[in-house]
């Protein structure tokens, strides 16, 4: 069984984590999910949902790493510890994904340099403010390049995780867990409907 470790810090947007959470989810038999700070205990959501979470010398460097948004990381960008502990851990996980502004905290390890990526457009300048060696793709709900998934603001997350099962586990299997969450799937990774709006 695969782990997909959630990282999380206070200010994250809940559905940026959850979304994903609840994809993920519907493949028990393949992924155990587990939830990751800095330094472990109790962090909050920006919606103020509290989660326990395990310190980040806990988590299985084997293990899919998810990265979301959220206004946390407008001070986070700055951790030098921080972000040099995301890119250890980055650089050991066979995938990981961004959802939001999580993007920006992976740029700043450099892992992101000279790859596409995405981000939320609503927050599109400063996040590209903190990578401009990324290849940065305004109009994409989410961007696959190598391991390294990103996505656009929020329910996007959604959006790409199903891409990364439709890429892992075949497409039917996305769209049978997008069914049973009762969810429409935005399945063109190319077009994000918000991308014009914002």
């Amino acid at each position: 069984m695969t782990s997909f470790n959630i990282f999380l810090f206070d200010g994250f947007e809940t559905l940026d984590a959850f979304g994903p959470a609840e994809v993920i989810g519907g493949m028990p038999d393949e992924y155990r999910l587990c939830c990751f700070s800095l330094n472990g205990g109790i962090v909050k959501s920006t919606q103020q949902i509290a989660v326990d979470t395990l310190p980040l010398t806990e988590i299985n460097t084997s293990g899919i790493l998810l990265i979301p948004g959220g206004i946390g990381t407008r001070t986070l960008v700055y951790d030098k510890n921080l972000i040099g502990q995301l890119g250890i851990l980055a650089e050991k996980a066979p995938y990981v994904l961004t959802v939001c502004t999580g993007s920006a905290l992976l740029a700043r390890t450099a892992l992101l340099d000279g790859r596409k990526a995405t981000s939320n457009k609503r927050a599109f300048e400063w996040v590209c403010s903190n990578g401009a060696a990324v290849n940065w793709i305004k109009k994409a709900r989410w961007v696959k390049d190598g391991k390294y998934y990103s996505s656009s603001g929020i329910s996007a997350g959604i959006d790409m995780t199903l891409g990364f099962i439709s890429d892992i586990h075949g497409e039917k299997t996305a769209w049978d867990i997008a069914n049973a969450m009762e969810y429409v799937w935005n399945s063109d990774m190319y077009n994000d409907p918000f991308a014009l709006f914002y």
